[in-house]
């Protein structure tokens, strides 16, 4: 496994309830109090949130913001899974910053946040190639068996940015869709057709226009965000 990003937390809470995707209720630190915890994913997340769970959080009060908590992780069979959003630019930035675990070798420029169509697009790199690829990141929290699958709610964004995806691919520019999955004991990944069957077609479609798919095996603990393989993707 090679080290990625610290992602620090500052107190263990219990999850109650999630009034709507943004918002959680939970009881910080054992306190009987109900805090307000901002949930920076857009997930059903059904099987990490559930009445009695366990959670990190951290505190991010400030004046004029509505929570004073966010939500950094929720507890799945023993381990802990990253359910921040805010972390996949950043962890992704690690991955293509090292030659040695990065799906595309050795770069010399990476650009986050690239405009194109309708849409921004997570990264455009470089390769010491003189390659460009475009990249978006998706993160991947739900397991099913050994299989990590994405993504579990419909995302009209993700259908459009993979067709985004084979325009550019169509242009002969490289593209690419990098899947960080959370679940670390996941040995292979596919699209949830049940839970999004035209995301899953897109994604098949986009493989066979020469999209590139990588899940990349993540692992977090001792507050450190690992990468430990890149994993099969089953289409």
């Amino acid at each position: 496994m090679m080290r990625l990003v610290q992602v620090t937390w500052d107190k263990r809470a219990v999850f109650l309830e999630r009034p709507n995707r943004f918002l959680a209720l939970a009881q910080i630190n054992g306190d009987t109090k109900v805090q307000k915890v901002h949930v920076r994913d857009p997930g059903r997340l059904k099987e990490l949130l559930f009445p009695g769970n366990e959670l990190l959080v951290k505190y991010a009060g400030k004046p004029g913001r509505k929570t004073s908590w966010d939500l950094m992780a929720a507890k799945f069979q023993g381990e802990w899974i990253p359910l921040n959003s805010g972390l996949h630019p950043a962890i992704a930035r690690a991955i293509l910053e090292n030659p040695e675990i990065s799906p595309f070798g050795a770069v010399c420029s990476i650009t986050g946040e690239v405009k194109y169509g309708k849409s921004r697009l997570d990264f455009l790199i470089q390769t010491v190639n003189d390659e460009k690829i475009y990249i978006e990141v998706k993160g991947c929290t739900l397991m099913k068996g050994q299989t990590a699958l994405f993504p579990d709610a419909p995302t009209a964004r993700g259908r459009r940015h993979l067709q985004e995806l084979m325009e550019i691919r169509k242009t002969g520019i490289r593209s690419a869709v990098v899947f960080l999955i959370f679940q670390g004991r996941s040995r292979a990944f596919q699209a949830n057709r049940r839970t999004d069957p035209e995301f899953a077609k897109v994604l098949s479609e986009a493989a066979g226009n020469g999209v590139e798919i990588y899940p990349v095996l993540l692992e977090y603990r001792h507050d450190i965000i690992w990468y430990k393989s890149i994993i099969p993707v089953k289409i």
